[in-house]
């Protein structure tokens, strides 16, 4: 019996340019994903309108989709911060809530990340401070790579960025997050490049 090999991202989306309805498939691959993220950056609440409106963009952008890049993540990653961006302010008080409380909403699905969050709530309160006096710029990359998994390539052709600058964003981000949390460069494995 022969392996058919499923479609990628970037064949989904030609074809969805004639049949609208297999855009379905796209949805049905990156949603929950791209809610968790949201969910993570913004709270549950206004995760599933970003997550809604991150895929109705993408399906009224479909035409204009570079096909040579057979994953979409990034794209949709980019659509939904440009929209979380919208939402700076709310961003802010959940993680001035996440600063004070440590409480955070279930959304991820996979079982390490659940695991690694408990190993991380005594230092939550920290991270959710630092995170939240990083400028906008350097926290969209950080989360990016750190929260919804994108390399650093990824994550600057999400927001339309060199990939220089992405690099240089997240060296900061990191940076300043390790002082925050009292940490040295010592205190680390050695960073891989991405």
């Amino acid at each position: 019996m022969a392996v058919v090999a499923e479609e990628s991202d970037a064949e989904v989306i030609g074809r969805a340019r004639q049949h609208p309805d297999a855009f379905a498939a796209l949805f049905d691959r990156h949603y929950r994903r791209i809610y968790a993220y949201a969910a993570r950056r913004l709270g549950a609440g206004l995760a599933d309108d970003i997550a809604a409106e991150t895929f109705l963009i993408a399906f009224d952008r479909r035409d204009g989709y570079d096909r040579t890049r057979a994953d979409a993540g990034p794209w949709l990653y980019g659509i939904a911060a440009n929209l979380i961006a919208r939402h700076a302010r709310a961003e802010a008080r959940h993680l001035r809530a996440l600063a004070r409380t440590g409480a955070v909403d279930a959304v991820d699905w996979d079982g390490d990340a659940v695991a690694g969050r408990l190993d991380a709530a005594a230092a939550r309160g920290l991270l959710a401070q630092a995170l939240a006096a990083l400028p906008a710029t350097e926290r969209e990359v950080l989360l990016l790579v750190g929260w919804a998994g994108l390399s650093c390539q990824d994550a600057a052709s999400a927001l339309d960025i060199p990939a220089g600058t992405a690099r240089s964003r997240l060296h900061r981000a990191r940076t300043q997050m390790r002082a925050a949390l009292g940490m040295t460069n010592s205190n680390l494995d050695p960073e891989v490049d991405e």
